[in-house]
């Protein structure tokens, strides 16, 4: 495992996306960790707000092709990838027809009414570490932000937790502002269940509202540290945080932005 490589799964990045201070605050936290030592590469959905001509994005033949198999139906896995400029860093994008197209009735850029939610959240899971397996690259940080993003650590400790590219990764979750529109599938349990993940694991998070709480709940429990990147944070969600016992970092502490970001990454 390399010491100084981050992988960032995120939700949103700018310019590929535009319309949410997320965005924003991905692109300037992954351009400037070069500046602080670390190697930088970064996966997020290919949304259909996102413009493949403009951004210049490509298929990556050799690393498509995978089926994803959720709740008995077949979802072919596409990468596509582009360089986050000026810094060059290799953005990788999980696209699928069936979950990342545009729709008319869309409420936002990355589809926060949608009823499927909780697939679009596996199947950008599964899709990542599919992708990084091949990859062969081996970061000492898995930073996953937004709630597409959630279910990443329990995947990644469940199904792929062997992958010699993942020993010893540590897995920082971000709690960012934004939240669901739709509540999540209550079937979702049955889904990760069908992935091999245990009663055990997910017996904690029963009769909790299928919210987007809900995903961070679940994206803390499995993961190492936490950020608080949310000024109106749920308080019910930061005790929860804290009562974790796990190294976390609150959005007033962020204050120096990317150098508070790095610094934390280095403390784990």
């Amino acid at each position: 495992m390399a010491k100084n490589r981050i992988l960032f799964i995120n939700q949103e990045i700018a310019p590929y996306l535009t319309s949410s201070p997320n965005a924003a605050l991905g692109k300037n936290i992954i351009q400037a960790m070069p500046q602080h030592g670390f190697e930088v590469r970064t996966f997020m959905p290919k949304f259909g707000s996102v413009n493949e001509r403009r951004n210049q994005l490509h298929e990556v033949i050799r690393l498509s092709g995978v089926n994803i198999v959720i709740d008995d139906n077949d979802h072919p896995l596409i990468i596509k990838v582009a360089s986050l400029q000026p810094s060059r860093i290799q953005v990788y994008f999980i696209d699928n027809d069936d979950y990342f197209q545009k729709l008319d009735d869309d409420s936002d850029a990355v589809g926060s009414n949608r009823t499927d939610n909780d697939e679009r959240a596996i199947f950008f899971a599964r899709g990542t570490m599919e992708t990084a397996k091949k990859l062969s690259w081996d970061p000492k940080i898995l930073q996953c932000s937004g709630w597409i993003s959630a279910l990443v650590p329990i995947y990644l400790k469940r199904m792929y937790g062997d992958e010699l590219s993942f020993k010893g990764t540590k897995v920082v979750y971000s709690v960012l502002p934004g939240k669901l529109e739709a509540p999540v599938d209550e079937r979702l349990f049955t889904k990760l269940k069908s992935d091999g993940i245990s009663s055990r694991d997910l017996k904690k998070f029963a009769g909790l509202p299928f919210d987007t709480n809900l995903l961070h709940r679940m994206a803390i429990d499995f993961s190492h540290a936490v950020v608080v990147d949310d000024p109106d944070v749920d308080p019910e969600l930061l005790e929860y945080i804290k009562s974790t016992g796990k190294p976390f970092i609150t959005h007033e502490q962020l204050e120096n932005g990317p150098e508070a970001y790095a610094e934390f990454y280095k403390s784990l």
